[in-house]
């Protein structure tokens, strides 16, 4: 069933208007999903945005580090709970609970992460990252020993910082147009796989 509602306030171009790295990229992702995410489709309609965005993005989420791709995840659920973003929150809660196998987390997480069933170190990040959120102009060297007392390097906070306001970027270009979530996300990682 297609929605008959738009995924953008603005357009979305054709398959055929995709110039060919992002095509390459669209269909790569859309073998390994299943689907196209419309993050992709809509931000094809800025090509040059759309290779800026997805190169940073790659370089926060895909990386190695101390940081697990779930933790990532959650701080990407968290802050976009609070700029209110339902792409976001519906399309990384659906990667986060496929990560943790867990299908209740995002959900425990976009609502009250204080409350989630997630680590002592998992709250003082997302504490953070919820911080760098609403107010980073009050982050101070006591954040960075709290965090340092639950074992993260000041590489990690830098990458806690970074996906916090990169999302806030996202989140808030994804509210200005209007971006839907595919409706495939809604049941990723709560039933089993067909």
């Amino acid at each position: 069933m297609t929605n008959p509602i738009p995924i953008s306030r603005y357009p979305v171009p054709a398959p055929a208007e995709w110039p060919d790295d992002i095509r390459a990229r669209i269909l790569e992702v859309q073998d390994k999903a299943g689907f196209v995410p419309n993050v992709f489709l809509t931000l094809a309609h800025r090509p040059d945005e759309f290779r800026a965005f997805f190169a940073y993005h790659d370089a926060l989420m895909l990386k190695e580090g101390n940081l697990t791709k779930a933790e990532r995840e959650m701080i990407v659920v968290a802050t976009s709970a609070i700029n209110e973003c339902l792409y976001c929150v519906v399309a990384h809660g659906a990667i986060l609970r496929i990560y943790e196998k867990a299908p209740l987390l995002a959900d425990q997480i976009a609502v009250n992460y204080r409350k989630a069933d997630i680590t002592p170190r998992q709250k003082a990040m997302l504490d953070f990252a919820v911080k760098v959120c609403r107010d980073s102009a009050s982050v101070n060297e006591d954040d960075f020993a709290t965090l340092r007392g639950h074992g993260f390097s000041d590489a990690d906070i830098w990458d806690i910082a970074a996906i916090t306001a990169f999302f806030g970027l996202s989140n808030r270009m994804a509210n200005v147009i209007s971006m839907r979530p595919n409706d495939e996300f809604y049941l990723m990682g709560r039933v089993p796989r067909t």
